[in-house]
């Protein structure tokens, strides 16, 4: 085997005409269903450990990503501490690290004003953080900017400012993207489940699809895709997001928006579920048979969802593709044995965040009376006044409320 990825031991010829050879026939067809079942069983435990993660709670989810975003960070980073060949680059390692630091403390400090209102109204000390909170974020990263200014050394100018701008993309790429993951999981559980199930199953399913049936190539990018492959995914995984949808969408437990509960200091998923959450009765064309079906109209929204997974979402494996090819590697690390490095399985649940977030905010989040309630509870008490009476008295024109003598 050795020999054959060696053409300067004179065997290429041989081993291209493989027909020539049934003993090396049989050895690549051993290794490949070798490398298959270590994919595949290794597959199943990472379902069987995402399931488990999920049961739980949200707390442990965020972590979770946590995690998964610093891992995707350290082996972006390390690739090109490693092309570049920066290791005699002053500071670099631990500027990477500390505007790591810096982007999360802002994120995270949003998150934890947006959705913990309530015990930073407890906590002095929270209190002044979530006051000061985009100002201490700044000067943090200030900071780090005067480092790495300080750092520049006359004979490294050009490669250190290379080392900056894949810093500062490769933040942009993973901090900001797994920060959008989580707010989506605020959202209720199941626009996190069922947008990163569907990815999951869109692979799988292109994957036998394209075992099975592939001819045509897709893309050159990656020469193992094949039009079979893309297609079938795509109609197997719009079934499985529209059934998945179903099961979720009778539980509160997965539809209710995460929050945080002062009074038993922890997260709660109890409420009333909203309408795209509860069975309603859709009239059919009167060809068909059946005039009407009953259907959930979060499984309607599972189609744009799984739609996006099966025919954008690949194309942020394809970017991964081009990145690898770019800098002549085959995976981002070796982590996982048959899979390469986390941020190999990662590529396309980053760009189903950004669209999951999006769709969000354009088709299904209004106005949450809890984030206001919040922030009025942080005004001083003459502002908290002054809209109260303002309201008291739009509401009692409007005929809402009898008026007072």
């Amino acid at each position: 085997i050795t020999q054959a990825r060696c053409p300067k031991l004179g065997l290429g010829e041989q081993i291209n005409s493989e027909n020539q050879n049934p003993i090396l026939i049989s050895v690549f067809s051993f290794l490949r269903w070798k490398n298959y079942w270590i994919r595949g069983v290794l597959s199943i435990a990472m379902i069987t450990s995402f399931f488990f993660m999920i049961s739980m709670g949200p707390v442990a989810l965020i972590f979770v990503v946590m995690t998964i975003q610093i891992k995707c960070f350290q082996e972006i980073i390390t690739i090109g501490y490693r092309v570049y060949r920066s290791y005699e680059l002053p500071w670099f390692r631990t500027l990477s690290w500390y505007f790591l630091i810096c982007v999360n403390y802002f994120f995270y400090g949003e998150t934890l004003a947006d959705y913990f209102g309530a015990l930073v109204q407890k906590e002095e000390p929270l209190q002044f953080l979530a006051r000061y909170h985009r100002f201490i974020s700044f000067a943090l990263y200030l900071a780090g900017f005067c480092m790495f200014v300080l750092s520049l050394v006359k004979k490294h100018y050009r490669l250190q400012f290379y080392m900056f701008g894949w810093t500062h993309v490769t933040l942009l790429i993973v901090v900001t993207q797994s920060h959008l993951v989580i707010q989506n999981l605020f959202e209720g559980m199941i626009w996190f489940i069922v947008p990163i199930s569907i990815v999951i199953s869109n692979d799988i399913f292109a994957y036998l699809c394209g075992f099975f049936f592939g001819r045509t190539p897709l893309i050159k990018l990656s020469p193992k895709k094949t039009w079979e492959g893309f297609i079938g995914g795509f109609f197997f995984t719009v079934i499985f997001g529209f059934i998945l949808a179903y099961l979720l969408s009778q539980f509160q437990y997965f539809v209710c928006p995460v929050e945080f509960n002062s009074e038993t200091n922890g997260f709660s998923v109890e409420c009333e579920p909203s309408d795209i959450f509860v069975m309603q009765q859709y009239t059919l064309p009167s060809s068909l048979k059946n005039k009407s079906v009953n259907l959930y109209p979060y499984q309607i929204h599972s189609i744009f969802i799984s739609s996006f997974a099966s025919l954008i979402g690949p194309f942020g494996g394809f970017f991964a593709s081009g990145f690898k090819r770019a800098f002549k590697i085959k995976d981002f690390a070796s982590t996982i044995p048959g899979h390469g490095g986390i941020m190999d399985r990662f590529d396309c649940q980053y760009l189903m965040a950004t669209f999951i977030h999006v769709y969000i905010g354009s088709f299904i989040r209004g106005p949450n009376p809890t984030k206001v309630l919040q922030q009025l509870m942080t005004l001083q008490p003459e502002q908290q006044l002054a809209i109260f009476h303002t309201l008291h008295s739009n509401l009692r024109e409007r005929g809402l409320i009898a008026p007072t003598e």
